[in-house]
């Protein structure tokens, strides 16, 4: 018998999905400037970046990762526990926990990595992991990389999360979710969600990636939105590299939950610590995320400016309150043809297709920042309509 060759399985994989307009495609961009990119020598006007409250280029995130560089050099050289971990990241992982009201937070190179870490350490074959359907794809992975028995409910719907949760009494659970779901834009029911964790004794995890700096007091979140704290969503995550416009991760919580991680979670133990230049310039982007709240007034304006001329412009958009709000377009052949005329306009709109979402759903999805001008916005409005009518 013939062994199966894997590079040619993921070969004919490939031209599988070539032929159902869902490859994807890497594209290098040439220069970056505000909310323009270069992209094979033209310059457009960029609505697809995470970068929401326009830190990415500050010049203070610039000149702390510039200075931290020439006293720490460039990387950690080594994983936290083989002395990578600097003062700089203690110190961030203080200011972290102390914006998210929780007692201790640890660092992780990237959201995907914390996830998993989380969720391996956390789980065991035999327990039982609730999660959203449309969650993020690193929460299944640490998920189904625990061992644990992972149910998923309809999005949104806490009633079939609560059936889930009671699927088995007697097993450890852990209900996870996202704050702001990545693709869609909307705001898990997390009152709920907690109030379900308390009447079925399982944990909350929160990743909230797309919440961090955007939502709630000073930007501290979902969770701070929402009036949540430590005792009713235990294991909160977030990631450094979208609104502080950094890279990187974290897990708070308490304090138990944080020298157990140290310990157990993999990707964390085996991974080269973040460079330490990169954790000084997250310390400036929270102390600005914090301190400049006109930044999240732009962003809501911007938000409300886009969706408004939307209706009035009869397009269709997903049910979302934050920065990401995707135009859904449904068939995927038509999102790329739509997206291809964007770039032709002058605009950056990556169409988004499945297995990213489901079936049928997809979409431009477009992200605002707090960098754009109402100008941009108007004309994006404008070409979407003569791109979708």
């Amino acid at each position: 018998m013939r062994r199966t060759d894997p590079i040619a399985r993921l070969a004919a994989a490939q031209a599988e999905r070539a032929q159902a307009a869902l490859l994807r495609r890497l594209r290098s961009v040439e220069a970056v400037d505000g909310t323009g990119l270069v992209i094979g020598g033209r310059r457009l006007t960029g609505f697809a970046s995470n970068d929401y409250l326009g830190l990415a280029a500050h010049p203070e995130l610039i000149e702390a990762l510039a200075s931290a560089a020439r006293q720490w050099g460039v990387g950690a050289g080594a994983a936290h526990l083989l002395g990578g971990h600097r003062e700089v990241h203690a110190a961030l992982e203080a200011d972290l926990a102390q914006w998210t009201g929780r007692e201790r937070a640890l660092l992780f190179s990237t959201g995907y990595l914390a996830n998993l870490g989380a969720l391996q350490a956390l789980l065991q074959p035999g327990d039982l992991c609730v999660q959203d359907k449309l969650n993020h794809a690193c929460l299944l992975d640490g998920a189904r990389l625990s061992g644990a028995t992972l149910r998923r409910y309809r999005h949104g719907d806490v009633a079939a999360a609560e059936r889930q949760l009671g699927s088995d009494p007697a097993a450890a659970a852990l209900l996870a979710t996202d704050g702001v779901f990545s693709m869609d834009g909307d705001v898990a029911p997390l009152p709920a969600l907690a109030a379900a964790c308390r009447t079925h004794g399982a944990v909350l995890m929160v990743d909230d990636a797309h919440g961090i700096g955007v939502l709630g007091p000073q930007g501290a979140g979902s969770l701070a939105e929402a009036g949540i704290g430590q005792d009713h969503a235990p294991v909160l995550m977030a990631t450094l590299g979208k609104a502080l416009g950094v890279g990187g991760a974290f897990v708070a919580g308490p304090a138990a939950l944080i020298d157990g991680l140290v310990q157990f979670a993999r990707p964390h133990v085996y991974t080269t610590a973040p460079p330490p230049a990169l954790a000084a310039a997250t310390r400036v982007a929270v102390r600005l995320a914090r301190e400049e709240g006109w930044r999240r007034e732009r962003l809501a304006g911007h938000v409300a400016h886009f969706r408004d001329g939307a209706a009035r412009r009869a397009l269709t958009l997903a049910d979302s309150r934050t920065p990401i709000q995707p135009v859904i377009v449904g068939a995927s052949d038509a999102a790329l043809t739509a997206a291809q005329a964007l770039e032709a306009a002058g605009f950056f709109v990556p169409a988004i297709r499945p297995p990213t979402v489901p079936a049928g759903t997809a979409r431009l999805r477009v992200t605002l920042t707090a960098a754009h001008t109402a100008d941009e916005i108007e004309r994006l409005l404008d070409a979407l309509q003569a791109v979708l009518r």
